[in-house]
């Protein structure tokens, strides 16, 4: 499995093996081995190679899909979801955010603006949120 993680990770840098043997001072043989599975890195070398990838040693070694402990889960995204979703329904109340306009309803294309930026902003306060408050014991690595 670290196998192909390396593989694809190194391809999403765009870089040859031989780019990243040099970055990482090992030779392109050994790069190449590890990306065909005949050999494997030893510890210092993954924490060196999450690290360079900046991604957690979990994810390196497949244990999970998550590149960092603090990347949203399928429930943190249905969270924002229905956040989202109650945000954008008061939003066509007559109490609502229409100020923005002088009191006229705001237009579609507004609403899908607004929409998006607040999913950013939910998006970003949660995973800050995690990055914050997740104990060292659950960060594998990772500060």
């Amino acid at each position: 499995m670290i196998s192909e993680q390396i593989k694809e990770l190194r391809k999403q840098m765009r870089l040859s093996q031989r780019e990243l043997s040099e970055k990482l001072s090992v030779s392109q043989q050994t790069v190449g081995s590890w990306e065909t599975g005949r050999s494997e890195p030893n510890v210092e070398m993954i924490n060196r190679l999450a690290v360079f990838f900046d991604v957690s040693t979990d994810y390196l070694l497949g244990k999970t899909e998550k590149k960092h402990y603090y990347d949203l889960t399928e429930k943190d995204e249905r969270n924002i979801d229905k956040e989202l979703e109650n945000m954008m329904n008061g939003l066509d109340s007559k109490n609502s955010l229409s100020f923005f306009q002088n009191g006229a309803e705001l237009s579609d294309d507004d609403k899908e603006l607004l929409k998006a930026s607040m999913r950013q902003t939910l998006e970003l306060s949660k995973q800050l949120a995690k990055r914050k408050f997740t104990p060292k014991k659950y960060r594998h690595g990772e500060e």
